[in-house]
Parts: structure tokens; C-alpha cells; sequence
């Protein structure tokens, strides 16, 4: 009992003090940086690069996490030399640190030492020379990073250059699944459900007799069929993350100094770019550990260059710390071939990142590596070291970013709209690919209604299944494809329409319970309270539009994708649009219901992006949040927040090749960048892939 309790009062200390330490980190300036890596260089030239940072007004670099070979060359060997020089250098010169932890890429000694370091997957071991090939629960690999992590932290905690600490690099579970992992999962099953009767049955492992009758015979989940069974795995996997992560923080926070930050940068499902919710991470409970959320922010440039990705990201990755800013710890410079930008896109998309309320606008990296796996991915300088039109744009923007800092720096968002996101729904989600056929998945339905949301304007945070509280915060939520959920979590929902919130469902929403045993009930479950319909047939459409132009798009944009849910309204419930099609048309294929004080709107399908378009603004015009933003439209991008002096910031920018024009309706200010006084109603123009910035008086 006394152990216990000392236990229980072990870890009250760490979370206050954790709480404390998160509480103490106050950002005085805008950061403006590079990932640095002085260990690649192919000669000497620390002193030509600090030059080069200081006439570009480059205030921080990101150093050392990729280095665990460098500074442990052998086992208990260790050399800081290189980050010893770098630290000194930048310190002498005025420009700050964050130092990462070097754990997500092992050493070769390791690996000839303990080769079990290596992740066991489904599709066998990995083999060592990738990043990110390792077991994050073996206990060797955990015994040798805390070493290295210690005897880092140990030799630079006391460097006043350093401002932060990253804890490892785009964490992920790296589908570890070995014997180890497939033991680990059994406790977690066993502390979760109890019995394995309680498995059983709320698995339904009795198909294909799956039924597991012994803790002792509990099956590797690699070749299971049973998608509550896998889904419940990747929980887990992803919880594995959760934990590694809260690991590192604490072993940082030991040696951590008083306003200091420990942070991570987090991506997202990769496509050659970043795209949506990451699979393999569940981000809102990664970051409770961070002082600050950081981000990886990769997208399209050139012709293709929208602000949508920027925007995702930002606001998946500030609604993680309930609003608060965060880092944009890695973005391109110039990147791959087809993502050097424009003159003017570097800036665009930088104020971008502060549009979404980053605090940080980081470049992976500072020089071009000469010979890797990622030689063209080209930093801010090329491979020749010298100025290019791409570092000369970047001296434009560190020089606003330190001139406006007073007026850009933490600024606050106050979205009235969301989007309720949920890794359980993506992984069941996924796991049937709308029935074995279709290869969309959970983001590529997630992903249009967004984009067209950031399109009209109209600002977003995202929440999860773990902020059923702050559901009332919004007028209005869009649920995409909630697949999986919990009685609680969808009476919930029904809750928040009831009193008097406007909700939009996207079709395969409701469908199973948290554990993807689909519900026995009329479809869509418990939220057909609010939602007034029911269906229970579904079929793929072949050619099917919506009836008698509904929207007044025109026929021929009425197009209905993926998947068709055949609906029947409740006595009571609108129908916004039938199939057109001679023997499904008797169906709903969007209705609308008002349940108590507010209004539920389903889509029982994908809709085209015209039709969408046009549903959406339905939307939000009923949720009364049609304004004068909402009258601009892409290229034309409006963002909006409060900065710290408590003044409106209004970010216009122009993502396109030709200048656009609008009428600025908010109260008079002054544009900050060209510092001109601007009026009410006054008629601006943005230049091609132009910004203007503009403060309330």
C-alpha cells in the first residue's frame, strides 16, 4: 500500500510539475528558422552560413536529431564536438536552438549489438539503413536512447542558446507488431475488457471461428480478418506513440530550464505532400505532452500552390492544444523539382502559416545534402551554397517577421465552425474500404468538405471524441464518415443539435459501435434522433446525379460518387435532394431535420465538388454564418484572429497567377506590410500570389 501511494504521489508531482513547466514557456518573437545540420557539410563553413542567416533575419536553427551515429560513434563513445560548435557559434551570433532528441535513427552498433531493435511487422523484420526502422517499445532500443538522451541533456542543458527541445522526429508506431508488441497487446486486452467472453462478443470473433477461448492462445493480430480486432490494434499502436512520446518529455522536462519548450513535429497522412489525418497517430492525445504543438507542412507549389494544406494543417494542429499556437517546424523552401516556388510564393505562404496562428515558420532545411536519400529535396540554399531567388525572398519575409512581430506574434482564432474528426472512425473506416471495392479512404472524404470550407472562407477548428465538452462551442460541426463511435459519444452529438447546434453527417456515419460491431438498429444508429431518416440498403451509383437540379448548378454537376445510401425520411423530416435514377429515385439522398432548438442535415453520399460547393453554402448560410468573407472566394483566402495587443488582423491572400481585386469591409486600419492607412469599404488589389495584412484601428 505504501508503495502505492508513492506511486500515486510520484506521478501528482509529475503532472503538476509538467503543468507548471507548460505554463512557464512565454514566446516574446516570432520565430523564423532552418533545420541545421553542420555534421553534413561537406567543408567548414559554420561562420559564411551564420552570415548568411543573419542578412536573412533567421532568429532560430533546428539542430542535432538526426545525429545518434555522430554523437554516440560507439557503445558508451561519445563526441558533442559538432553540437558543441554550432550551439557556441549561434549563441555568439544572436540566434537561438531547439536541439532534438536523436532517437529516430539508430546506429549501426545498436543494431549488430541487438538486431531485435529492428521492428518485426506483418510483412516480416525490418532491415537497417531507413530512418524510422526501429521497435519504439523494444527494451533495448528504449535502454540506449534514454542513455543517449541523459548524457545529451546532461552536456548541453546549461547552453543559453538553447531555447526548446523536439523529442524525437514525426513519431510514428512504424507498424510495429513482433512478438513483443503482440504480448503487450494481450495486457492491454486483458485491462481493458476483463474476460475474453467480454472479447468475444463484442468483437464477434465466433465468425470463421476466431473465438479465442485462453489468454495463453491469444492469436498475433497480424492475420486477423476481424476488423474490430485490428482496429482495436492500431488503437493500441497508436497509443504506443502516445506513450513513447510522454517518455521522452519527461526524461527532457528533467533537465529542461525555466522557459524553455519541449515539442514535436507531427505530420499527416502522406500522399508526396501532406494530406490528412494521420493514421498512425492520434494527434490531440500526443500533444497533451507538449508544451507547444509543432507540425510538418508539406504541399503543392507552383501552378498548384492553394493554401489548403497550409490551413489543414495549422488548424488540425492548433485545435491539439485547444487553440493555442503552434510551430511550423519543418515546410519547404524549395523542396522537389515541382515545388520551388514562384517569386512571392515563399512570402504567401509564410504569412499563411500565421494566418492559421503559427508562431514559428520553419524551413527544412538550410543547405542542399550532397549526397543522401533526400539530395533533391533542396533546402533554402542549393547545392552551390550561394544566394538564389529563394533566399532572397526569405530575407523579405525574416525582415517583416521581425519589424511586424508585435502585430503578427499569437494570434487568436475564434471559429465558429468544426469538424469532428476521429482516428477510430478512419481506422474502421479503412479497414473496408466501403466494402472491399472503393479505394477511397476516411481522408478522401474528409479532405473535399474541408477544402471547400477553406474555399468560401469560413474558418475551422477540429475536435475529437475525447471534446464531447466543447461540441457547444460551435454553430455549426461537419462529421465526415463516423464510421465507429460509442453510444456516448453519438447521444453526444444528438445533444448538441438539440440544443439549438446545426450539424452536417456525411454518409457511413453512426454505422458501428467504438468497438466496429455495426449497430443492429435502423441506420445511422442512435443519430437518427436527430437526423429524422433511416435506411437500410446502400449500393455503389454508376452514373447517378441528384434530382431536378436541387442546387441550381445544372444538371451536369450534380454528380453522386462512391457510395449511395437509400434513404427514407421520418414523418416530419425535409428532403433536400432525391437520386436521379429510374429505380433508386424514390430515395433521399440528402434530408434535413430540426431536432429540438437546432437542425441535422445527411448527405447519404460523396458528393461531386460543384455539388458540394453548393451544399455547403447551403449550410452555412442556414447556420446564419454567411458574412462578408463568405462573398470573397478562392483565390481570394480571408483568415482572421486578434493579436496580443487585443486589435482584429485580417489576412487577404491571393493564391493565383492574376491580380484579384475585393472590397476590404472591416473597420478601418492600416495595412502593415506597405504601412498605409486603409478605409472601411475601400476597393484593394492583391497582387499575383500577393498578401496584404491589415490591423484594425
Amino acid at each position: 500500500m505504501k508503495l502505492q501511494l508513492t506511486i500515486f504521489f510520484l506521478l501528482l508531482f509529475s503532472f503538476f510539475t509538467s503543468l507548471k513547466t507548460q505554463a512557464q514557456y512565454k514566446q516574446e518573437q516570432l520565430l523564423f528558422g532552418v533545420a541545421y545540420y553542420y555534421e553534413y557539410m561537406p567543408y567548414d563553413r559554420l561562420d559564411k552560413d551564420i552570415e548568411m542567416m543573419k542578412e536573412a533575419n533567421i532568429n532560430f536553427v533546428r539542430i542535432a536529431e538526426s545525429t545518434w551515429s555522430t554523437v554516440e560513434p560507439q557503445d558508451g563513445v561519445y563526441d558533442f564536438s559538432h553540437i558543441d560548435r554550432v550551439l557556441d557559434a549561434m549563441h555568439q551570433a544572436g540566434i537561438q536552438v531547439i536541439i532534438g532528441t536523436p532517437t529516430y535513427a539508430v546506429p549501426a552498433w545498436l543494431v549488430h549489438k541487438y538486431p531485435d531493435v529492428l521492428a518485426t511487422t506483418a510483412r516480416g523484420q525490418n532491415q537497417y539503413g531507413a530512418r524510422q526502422n526501429m521497435d519504439i517499445t523494444n527494451e533495448h532500443y528504449r535502454h540506449y536512447a534514454e542513455r543517449v538522451i541523459r548524457k545529451m541533456m546532461e552536456h548541453v542543458k546549461d547552453h543559453p542558446a538553447i531555447i526548446g527541445y523536439q523529442v524525437d522526429n514525426e513519431t510514428k508506431h512504424y507498424n510495429t507488431a513482433g512478438e513483443n508488441v503482440q504480448k503487450q497487446f494481450v495486457e492491454y486486452m486483458k485491462e481493458k475488457f476483463q474476460s475474453l467472453d467480454s472479447i468475444n462478443h463484442k468483437f464477434g470473433l465466433d465468425y470463421w471461428s476466431n473465438r479465442i477461448n485462453s489468454w495463453e492462445e491469444f492469436p498475433s493480430v497480424n492475420g486477423s480478418i476481424n476488423a474490430s480486432l485490428k482496429s482495436e490494434f492500431s488503437k493500441f499502436q497508436r497509443k504506443l506513440v502516445t506513450d513513447f512520446l510522454a517518455w521522452q518529455v519527461a526524461l527532457v522536462k528533467e533537465y529542461e530550464k525555466p522557459n524553455q519548450f519541449v515539442t514535436q513535429n507531427f505530420d499527416f497522412e502522406w500522399r508526396g505532400y501532406s494530406f490528412g489525418i494521420q493514421p498512425d497517430v492520434n494527434h490531440f492525445q500526443a500533444a497533451k505532452a507538449m508544451d507547444v504543438a509543432g507540425v510538418d507542412i508539406y504541399h503543392p507549389t507552383q501552378d498548384h500552390l492553394t493554401g489548403i494544406e497550409i490551413s489543414f494543417g495549422g488548424d488540425v494542429t492548433r485545435s491539439v492544444k485547444n487553440g493555442n499556437n503552434y510551430f511550423v517546424i519543418e515546410t519547404e523552401a524549395q523542396g522537389f523539382a515541382e515545388w520551388v516556388p514562384y517569386p512571392g510564393q515563399l512570402r504567401l505562404q509564410a504569412f499563411s502559416h500565421l494566418a492559421s496562428g503559427a508562431t514559428m515558420v520553419g524551413y527544412w532545411h538550410w543547405h542542399s545534402i550532397h549526397n543522401s536519400a533526400e539530395t533533391y529535396w533542396k533546402g533554402l540554399l542549393s547545392h552551390d551554397f550561394l544566394p538564389n531567388p529563394t533566399y532572397k525572398e526569405a530575407m523579405t519575409i525574416g525582415a517583416d517577421f521581425k519589424r511586424l512581430n508585435e502585430h503578427l506574434i499569437g494570434l487568436k482564432k475564434q471559429n465558429e465552425v468544426a469538424f469532428f474528426v476521429s482516428n477510430e472512425a478512419l481506422t474502421a473506416f479503412n479497414n473496408f474500404s466501403f466494402g472491399w471495392y472503393n479505394r477511397e479512404n476516411y481522408n478522401d472524404i474528409l479532405r473535399p468538405f474541408y477544402d471547400e470550407l477553406y474555399k468560401m472562407n469560413v474558418g475551422v477548428d477540429f475536435l475529437d471524441p475525447y471534446r464531447l465538452a466543447d461540441l457547444n462551442k460551435y454553430k455549426m460541426i461537419v462529421v465526415p464518415a463516423l464510421y465507429a463511435a460509442s453510444d456516448e459519444v453519438l447521444e453526444a452529438l444528438n445533444n448538441y443539435v438539440e440544443q439549438g447546434g446545426h450539424i452536417v453527417y456525411t454518409f457511413k456515419s453512426g454505422f458501428s459501435d467504438e468497438n466496429v460491431k455495426v449497430r443492429y438498429t435502423p441506420q445511422p444508429g442512435i443519430i437518427n434522433k436527430a437526423t429524422g431518416n433511416y435506411y437500410s440498403q446502400f449500393v455503389k451509383p454508376e452514373g447517378v446525379k441528384i434530382k431536378d437540379d436541387s442546387y441550381q448548378i445544372g444538371d451536369e454537376n450534380e454528380e453522386v460518387k462512391y457510395w449511395m445510401e437509400l434513404i427514407t425520411p421520418n414523418e416530419g423530416a425535409k428532403v433536400l435532394a432525391h437520386y436521379d435514377h429510374p429505380v433508386w429515385g424514390e430515395y433521399a439522398a440528402i434530408t434535413e431535420n430540426t431536432y429540438g432548438k437546432g437542425l441535422a442535415t445527411y448527405i447519404g453520399f460523396m458528393p461531386g465538388e460543384k455539388l458540394l460547393k453548393a451544399i455547403l453554402a447551403d449550410q452555412v448560410k442556414k447556420a446564419g454564418l454567411w458574412g462578408d468573407d463568405q462573398k470573397l472566394s478562392f483565390p481570394i483566402i480571408v483568415k482572421s484572429g486578434i493579436n496580443n495587443k487585443g486589435k482584429n488582423i485580417h489576412y487577404y491572400f491571393n493564391y493565383s497567377s492574376s491580380a484579384q481585386s475585393f472590397i476590404y469591409t472591416y473597420k478601418n486600419g492600416k495595412e502593415l506590410l506597405e504601412d498605409k492607412e486603409v478605409k472601411s469599404n475601400t476597393q484593394l488589389t492583391l497582387a499575383p500570389w500577393g498578401v496584404k495584412i491589415i490591423e484594425e484601428k
